[in-house]
């Protein structure tokens, strides 16, 4: 369990909404802990995670602003489990303890950590009091991050399918929010979470 007193744990599948969800329990008042933007803290220019990644898989992973050269990494850990495997080993240990040091040190009302791969990294569940998992139909999942991230189809599904199913990411959540509807829909299930979560949080 986190420093905090209570603390969710946020996740869904690439485009689901996650981000948007975060941002309208921040508006509320919640500290969000965002491991992607620890990740890629990680791995900008000179991160803490850089070296052991140069050391891992070579000076041609790092860009010539001593970042991590994604593009590259991304080909790399889609073709080879033992290189993602590698990764995450360098990563995961490093984002746990940054975020769980930002959780302790929040002032919220309550924690909400976003991670994105909670479902898959095992750890995370005994880390947090409840799961909420966003989710939304596959077909407005794949639709919009071709519209998002410019990708083909063929590469979103890849995405999906590196990712653990719908179903076992509801199987394992909480709370869940449909990410259908729109905004003002979104709105409405966000605010009755965060009731929720302030009547439960002590």
């Amino acid at each position: 369990m986190s420093g905090a007193p209570f603390a969710i744990g946020l996740t869904g599948g690439i485009g689901s909404g996650k981000s948007t969800v975060a941002d309208m329990f921040a508006a509320r008042g919640a500290t969000i802990v965002d491991t992607d933007v620890i990740a890629h803290g990680m791995t900008a220019p000179h991160g803490p995670a850089m070296p052991a990644i140069v050391a891992a898989f070579g000076a041609e992973f790092a860009d010539a602003s001593g970042a991590m050269d994604r593009a590259r990494m991304r080909a790399l850990v889609f073709s080879d489990a033992a290189a993602k495997a590698r990764l995450e080993a360098i990563l995961h240990p490093r984002i746990r303890d940054a975020a769980l040091a930002a959780g302790a040190a929040a002032t919220g009302a309550y924690v909400i950590y976003a991670v994105p791969l909670l479902i898959e990294s095992g750890t995370w569940r005994a880390r947090v009091t409840r799961v909420l998992a966003v989710d939304c139909d596959e077909q407005v999942q794949i639709a919009r991050v071709m519209a998002r991230n410019h990708l083909p189809e063929a590469q979103v599904r890849a995405i999906m399918a590196a990712q653990v199913s719908r179903a076992q990411r509801l199987a394992a959540a909480d709370d869940i929010i449909i990410n259908n509807a729109g905004i003002a829909d979104l709105e409405a299930q966000v605010e009755r979470l965060h009731q929720l979560y302030l009547q439960i949080r002590w």
